[in-house]
């Protein structure tokens, strides 16, 4: 289960963490176009970082010696041998500010080919893919202004990047996010709409509705992280009423007959990011390949006019 601890900690003692590995990931000043910015953290913020800095080793390679060594050929006595190349393992991550108040994250990891990498964010966790050069960029819907994203190997290995999401006043935001294969929807019906309507939102290309759900995660086995997250513009020239939220989990033959732990962030109109342990209990496997559809477990938006 995901639990955000609540650990109270002076702002000054995450910035000297995130500093320091800030200067261990790049080796100079020199190299600080590799984050954004770095402000005052909340409280919540604050709980986040040091949990996700318990097991992570900021790494960066040293820079690889180029001095020849000397050997001593069979017939030539003396002579200089060629410096043997060396890999640059160091990992090198970048986060942006995007449209949408979201943040576009790029991470370079040469020795982490094809590799899963957990990546946490204001309590919210989730695991990505690297491609064949240890390359993985997406865009990840921010929870908080100064957003901060841990980045960590199954070795341990790990590197920060942060950046500043300006916009973030505009959007709240609802996200669930859970461990395992099963397949969770978060849905959103927004002003009265109903399923398949327009105002119908969920992570389908085929919805259409003021907001937007993104998935990020992937499923590939039992010690995967996955989320959703429900994005709601509130601007002046936007709706205003009810959006009712509903969680859809598929029961299979894999989890019929157990219990789901999940977990909700929510970013709401007073910008406090408030957090849940939901515990779901499957149907037995009478009524596998269905959807179980939960239309109460999650408190619904209500959108006012600025």
């Amino acid at each position: 289960m995901f639990v955000v601890r609540n650990y109270v900690t002076m702002g000054g003692t995450v910035a000297c963490a995130l500093a320091i590995g800030y200067l261990m990931q790049n080796g100079s000043a020199g190299r600080a176009d590799q984050v954004e910015a770095v402000g005052e953290l909340t409280e919540s913020d604050q709980a986040s970082v040091l949990a996700g800095l318990e097991r992570i080793t900021l790494t960066s390679s040293p820079t690889p010696s180029h001095s020849p060594t000397l050997a001593f050929g069979p017939q030539r006595g003396l002579q200089r041998a060629q410096p043997v190349p060396q890999t640059n393992c160091s990992l090198n991550a970048r986060a942006t500010a995007a449209p949408d108040a979201s943040a576009r994250l790029t991470l370079k990891a040469p020795c982490h080919q094809n590799e899963q990498v957990q990546i946490l964010h204001s309590g919210l966790t989730f695991t990505a893919s690297t491609d064949a050069n240890g390359t993985l960029k997406l865009t990840v819907p921010a929870l908080s202004e100064y957003a901060i994203f841990l980045i960590s190997f199954g070795d341990d290995k790990g590197t920060v990047a942060t950046t500043h999401v300006p916009d973030i006043e505009a959007f709240e935001r609802v996200a669930l996010q859970w461990q395992g294969e099963t397949e969770l929807q978060l849905h959103a019906l927004e002003f009265g709409a109903s399923y398949g309507d327009d105002g119908h939102v969920w992570a389908s290309s085929e919805s259409n509705g003021t907001g937007s759900v993104i998935h990020l995660g992937q499923p590939e086995n039992s010690g995967t992280r996955q989320a959703q997250i429900y994005s709601y513009p509130n601007g002046p020239e936007t709706p205003t009423g009810e959006i009712a939220l509903s969680l859809e989990a598929e029961v299979t033959e894999a989890n019929c007959g157990s219990a789901l732990n999940v977990q909700t962030l929510e970013l709401r109109g007073d910008r406090r990011l408030r957090s849940r342990d939901l515990t779901v209990t499957l149907p037995d496997c009478s009524t596998s390949e269905d959807f179980l559809v939960l239309n109460n477990l999650l408190q619904d938006l209500t959108i006012a006019a600025k």
